[in-house]
């Protein structure tokens, strides 16, 4: 399972929006990546990942788990869990892009992604669509794999690769997917990082004809 193809309707309803108070974006173009976002701290200073619900909401939102899925088994494991493949991830893919190794995380990264992902099938919903049946006991393990087999598949592509981006927006440390035509994306997000730049900059533009 492609994690990225699996997260696509639920990221795409909640790229623009967030979810929620914790302002969760689902932008950065892969699965792994958004979930190396969630380092960022949320509103408010509180983590992204710091409790089952928050991971639970998250799991949701990026499309790993169908609407429905019952997300009583998640603990304190799951959140370590989550974290840990988190920070592996955002160390490899920081490494990367600077043209360094961090062996560590991709030995742990590795391991993860040897995992089976999570099982999907078909169901039709009330108006006879087919969606993607809830799962009905979700394992971590299989979670983890989903996430970290994303993150192998984004490294071994070498077309990929050469689009990650690091955030130029001040105080920002998000890396990105560069889809744009050009590969001449600048920001995680032009409606958040490229606006402040905006707006800084027009800050400044208006102090110096104050001050001329």
């Amino acid at each position: 399972m492609a994690a990225g193809g699996t997260a696509g309707t639920a990221r795409t309803a909640n790229t623009a929006a967030g979810t929620g108070a914790y302002g969760w974006r689902f932008d950065s173009g892969r699965v792994c990546l958004d979930l190396v976002a969630t380092a960022e701290p949320a509103a408010g200073g509180r983590g992204r990942l710091d409790g089952a619900v928050p991971l639970g909401r998250w799991l949701l939102g990026a499309g790993l788990l169908p609407p429905g899925t019952l997300l009583s088994g998640i603990d304190a494991y799951w959140v370590r869990s989550f974290t840990e493949l988190r920070d592996g991830i955002g160390r490899l893919v920081r490494a990367e892009i600077d043209g360094r190794q961090a062996p560590a995380a991709l030995e742990r990264v590795n391991a993860l992604a040897a995992g089976a992902p999570p099982g999907i099938r078909a169901v039709r919903n009330d108006a006879g669509v087919l969606v993607r049946a809830p799962i009905p006991e979700p394992e971590c393990a299989a979670l983890l794999a989903a996430v970290a087999r994303d993150a192998v598949e984004l490294l071994t592509d070498q077309d990929a690769r050469a689009r990650l981006r690091r955030c130029e927006g001040d105080r920002c440390r998000r890396v990105y997917l560069d889809t744009s035509r050009g590969r001449r994306r600048r920001w995680c997000s032009s409606e958040v990082c490229g606006n402040r730049e905006r707006v800084a900059r027009h800050r400044r533009r208006a102090a110096s004809v104050t001050l001329s």
